[in-house]
């Protein structure tokens, strides 16, 4: 599909979108479909309801992640259309790409959990530094650029997890078990006196190995494929008066697992075990207001043993402030100084420090009853690299109450991470891995237009058309599969397009339907080593469908992913189609029986960048929680 082609199939849909269900929209007035309605804070950084936000945004809510019991982010995630984990099928590191784009700001409550030591892909958080599911209110997705108000890594897209407000004194004990030995155990608990309010999780996660269904169609056990992961987390919120409040929020996460590889014709697997500790302290002003602000410090702290033993902690001073000059118009402000410091003794680097220092400025300005325009800029110095400007400009249009048709732009800029500018390692005959002091920083911008309309018995459409444009993109490639190398690409070009419809038809059933494309190109694409990277996009098209049913007692959800027009010398296929299933029960109001099957029809697929990394094959799950 060639970009022509695609700009014709958007324009046609937001053409007869806005014009030939405008008699429909406007006899449907101000009723909007319930997700339509809701009100997000990701996108503008305030909040807004989703049909005034001039972005792309998904949300997973609590009762969505209490119906299916989700054991981890990933698994949350992955059904969200656009969206492909990678990485995660072993316990171990979990990232997560947003049309096809590795470049992601993960946020809890919106503090950046990204750090600056990096890997040797494109990601800078993983989802499994975060120890549980059960004190989340929502996952907010935001898709396309973000540079202009979260800086670095927000090329593909912001993800912000949003935690609970305590309401009541309440505990839940979650125990599961199922296929290959996998054991969990978790609680939560939270309580209130006064104005102050507490909430905690501590869980553990157990598994003894996995299958994977192969190529050849043979279901095949990983060897070394065990991990023991454990967590806590415990938030403290102290309310000064109705509108501010001091927090403090530690989190703990431990992960003692491996990384199975195909090498020299087998699968051999590397332990690797990760510590992460996070801690933050943020005083909240305006709270529950349209103009919320906040003064954040925050202590992050990572440490790995994969063949060797690296750490890394960032720490730094977020502000954030707003007002409103009139009635149509709201800015808000802020600034932040964020400093890591890096070590990879085996890999020739100690103590290598960085900040960067940065300033935003956004305008959400109501220019008519139909017209909000949004201008913004952010600012960033690197201690390395040094000034950087950030500029966007959004702009939403409501034809009729039931519409939105949007467009932004905004320029985008990412550091080198401290692995790509010093990893030094040489392990003779098992090959190397060489970074490059002499990187450049990517830089470069995104673009989008789409559309999102209520259509009316409770159905809800979003078409989109995505662009953006990276200089300098830096890849690791290796010409012969051993030896590891990282430069600059002069140019790297991704384009797509996604499609998504909601229904709800009746009270107790409800289906959605979502497509999504994305091609990636670069003008180096003659190399080799690069043309390789092209080849790794697990997701060139992919489908979503989902049907689900709540009635009384009884939950159940069956959601079907499939990727096609895969490289097949990468993959080992062109497509792959995995059906999950979920259902539970509440037996009583304190307790709830749960089961899974997740990939039941037992399909071979790839989490990660080819058929080297084969994804886990047929798993069950039996739980239950008990609340008191």
């Amino acid at each position: 599909m060639n970009q022509k082609t695609l700009t014709y199939a958007v324009v046609s849909s937001l053409t007869l979108g806005t014009l030939c269900f405008a008699g429909h929209a406007a006899a449907a007035g101000e009723s909007v479909s319930g997700d339509l309605g809701e009100t997000v804070v990701t996108a503008e950084r305030i909040p807004s309801r989703r049909l005034d936000t001039p972005a792309d945004v998904t949300v997973i809510t609590a009762r969505e992640i209490e119906a299916r019991h989700y054991t981890d982010f990933a698994e949350a995630l992955q059904h969200v259309y656009g969206t492909v984990m990678t990485n995660g099928a072993n316990g171990a590191d979990q990232t997560v790409r947003i049309d096809g784009e590795e470049r992601v700001v993960v946020m809890v409550d919106g503090e950046r959990i990204n750090d600056e030591q990096g890997s040797m892909s494109r990601a800078s958080a993983t989802l499994t530094r975060i120890p549980s599911l059960k004190d989340v209110e929502r996952i907010e997705i935001v898709r396309g650029g973000g540079s202009a108000l979260y800086g670095s890594d927000a090329v593909g897209g912001v993800i912000n997890i949003i935690t609970k407000k305590v309401r009541e004194n309440r505990t839940v004990v979650d125990l599961s078990t199922g296929s290959w030995g996998t054991h969990a155990y978790e609680v939560a608990t939270q309580g209130r006196s006064d104005r102050f309010s507490w909430s905690a999780t501590a869980a553990l996660q157990k598994r003894g190995y996995f299958y994977y269904k192969d190529r050849q169609g043979n279901s095949v056990r990983m060897p070394d494929s065990d991990y023991s992961n454990d967590g806590a987390s415990l938030n403290l919120v102290q309310r000064l008066d109705d509108a501010q409040s001091l927090a403090l929020r530690y989190s703990h996460r431990t992960m003692d697992g491996s990384q199975p590889a195909w090498l020299y014709g087998v699968f051999q697997s590397t332990r690797q075990d990760e510590i992460f500790n996070d801690v933050s302290l943020t005083y909240r002003f305006r709270e529950d207001t349209s103009l919320p602000g906040y003064l954040r410090y925050f202590n992050h702290y990572k440490s790995v043993f994969f063949s060797g033993k690296f750490h890394t902690r960032l720490q730094g001073v977020d502000y954030q402030d707003g007002w409103a000059p009139s009635a149509n118009q709201k800015i808000i402000a802020g600034a932040e100084w964020h400093q890591s410091n890096s070590s990879n003794r085996q890999s020739g680097y100690m103590d290598r420090e960085t900040a960067n220092t940065a300033v935003f400025l956004q305008d959400t300005i109501k220019l008519a009853p139909k017209w909000i325009a949004v201008p913004g800029v952010r600012m960033d110095h690197h201690t390395a690299f040094g000034t950087h400007w950030s500029p966007k400009a959004a702009v939403n249009y409501r034809p009729d109450p039931a519409t939105k048709v949007y467009a932004s732009w905004g320029r985008v800029f990412k550091a080198p991470t401290a692995d790509d500018l010093y990893y030094q390692v040489d392990y003779g005959a098992w090959g190397s891995y060489k970074g490059n002091p002499d990187l450049k920083p990517e830089s470069g911008h995104t673009e989008q237009i789409g559309l999102t309309r209520d259509m009316g018995r409770d159905a809800s459409l979003d078409v989109r058309l995505f662009r953006s444009i990276l200089h300098d993109a830096i890849d690791w490639h290796s010409a012969d599969g051993m030896n590891w190398t990282v430069s600059n690409i002069a140019r790297e070009k991704k384009r797509g397009l996604s499609l998504s419809w909601k229904q709800k038809l009746s009270p107790f059933w409800s289906y959605d339907l979502a497509y999504s494309y994305t091609h990636t190109e670069t003008n180096d694409s003659h190399n080799a080593s690069v043309s390789q990277y092209l080849k790794a996009n697990s997701q060139p098209n992919g489908y979503r469908a989902g049907i689900h049913y709540h009635q009384g007692a009884w939950t159940a959800d069956l959601d079907g992913r499939m990727g096609t027009g895969l490289d097949r010398e990468a993959y080992g296929m062109r497509r792959y189609a995995l059906l999950d299933f979920y259902t539970s029960y509440a037996y009583n109001p304190q307790l709830t029986i749960y089961a899974k099957a997740l990939n039941f029809t037992n399909q071979a697929w790839s989490r990660y960048s080819g058929w080297k990394y084969p994804g886990a094959g047929r798993f069950f799950q039996i739980g239950l929680t008990y609340s008191f």
